[in-house]
């Protein structure tokens, strides 16, 4: 009987972000994994064209879980809307605090604005573990590119391991996760990296990203052997130094993400937007010469 677990993918290229349903066809439930909320900042609208995407995905199952790997900068989270729409739970690594805490501060969102991740509904930290039907989710935190940032490590009892990477990887062409945000750090950022690189070859490795140049097709997954021969950030044979060196210094020549402000004040919410306002709008807040 071939295995009853799916691992589906939507790609959303605005944003370049790729969202996941994870499900059990036979037991009907599933999970979705960094679902997109498009936001178009010239108009300043929502829409859920990628979430209904993933929703189609979802089909017939009983949706348990959106779990976010961590507070997106380049994009906002649409697991409030799955939670609206479908009753699920909204999990994220357990050190989102410590990102709510620099951005309400930045933001100046005021002391009555929580700061322990209590918007979400699960806060989950290393060792702990998920079911979806007969699949299993195990948590690890897996900090650098944010304190928060945690990967998926999903067993289906058939075939390999797959990893949900957030976005502490990329395709091997792509590289590794900038670490200039608040809290990053290029030093744990090669430590979880190389904790993933110690697995099977064969592990899947799913992106939350992928930026395709001209010369290939959009991908969603990659191996750990690949990622071990052709990284061009972290293949076999660059040493932490080396790593932290290129990283740093690479760092300083990005720019802010378009979406960043928008995206940070959603996703620490839980994706979740702003409470509306005494004349019933919701606003986003921008601060100027301040980040």
């Amino acid at each position: 009987m071939p295995n009853a677990i799916a691992v589906d993918a939507v790609f959303d290229p605005a944003t370049g972000t790729v969202g996941y349903v994870v499900a059990d066809r036979k037991a009907r439930r599933a999970a979705v994994i960094d679902p997109v909320l498009d936001y178009d900042p010239k108009a300043s609208r929502t829409s859920t064209a990628t979430a209904e995407k993933l929703a189609a995905l979802i089909g017939d199952c009983t949706l348990d879980w959106a779990i976010e790997t961590h507070a997106h900068a380049d994009h906002l989270s649409a697991a409030f809307w799955f939670k609206r729409r479908y009753g699920a739970k909204i999990a994220t690594g357990s050190r989102v605090g410590k990102v709510q805490a620099t951005w309400a501060g930045i933001l100046n969102l005021g002391p009555d604005f929580p700061v322990d991740g209590q918007q979400f509904d699960q806060l989950l930290a290393e060792g702990d573990t998920i079911d979806i039907g007969a699949a299993k989710i195990t948590v690890w935190s897996t900090p650098g590119h944010t304190p928060s940032c945690t990967m998926l490590v999903l067993e289906t009892g058939e075939g390999p391991a797959q990893i949900f990477l957030g976005d502490t990887m990329f395709m091997p062409d792509l590289g590794t996760a900038r670490c200039d945000f608040p809290g990053g750090d290029a030093r744990t950022l090669y430590r979880s990296i190389r904790r993933v690189l110690a697995l099977p070859g064969d592990t899947i490795l799913h992106v939350c990203h992928d930026y395709p140049p001209d010369t290939r097709a959009m991908r969603t997954a990659t191996t750990v052997a690949e990622q071990r021969a052709g990284n061009i950030h972290v293949r076999d044979g660059v040493d932490e130094d080396s790593f932290v060196k290129m990283r740093e210094s690479r760092d300083k020549t990005l720019a802010a993400p378009v979406l960043l402000l928008p995206s940070i004040q959603v996703n620490i919410r839980a994706g979740e937007l702003p409470p509306a306002e005494a004349n019933g709008t919701r606003y986003l807040k921008i601060p100027l010469d301040a980040i």
